[in-house]
């Protein structure tokens, strides 16, 4: 299984693609970490292992132009400071 699964099954939380094999990790996590729910959350962490899921939220997260929401964005660094 791949990140990418979860885009399949739920379209909507990308609406700027339908190729959805195309995405890599790093927009897949971006778009569950926006939109999805914590079930959505949990599967993606059981498919790229907490500490990958956390590296590229932190990685994207401390760019000059982020595209996390700022509530996602305090909530994912909390949660990733004592989770991973």
């Amino acid at each position: 299984m791949k990140a990418s699964d979860i885009i399949k099954e739920k379209p909507y939380l990308v609406w700027h693609t339908k190729n959805y094999e195309g995405l890599s990790d790093e927009s897949v996590v971006e778009a569950v970490l926006n939109y999805g729910d914590m079930d959505d959350v949990r599967r993606l962490i059981k498919i790229l292992g907490v500490k990958r899921v956390a590296a590229i939220f932190r990685e994207r997260s401390n760019r000059q132009r982020c595209n996390y929401r700022s509530d996602v964005r305090h909530y994912f660094q909390l949660y990733f400071a004592k989770y991973a």
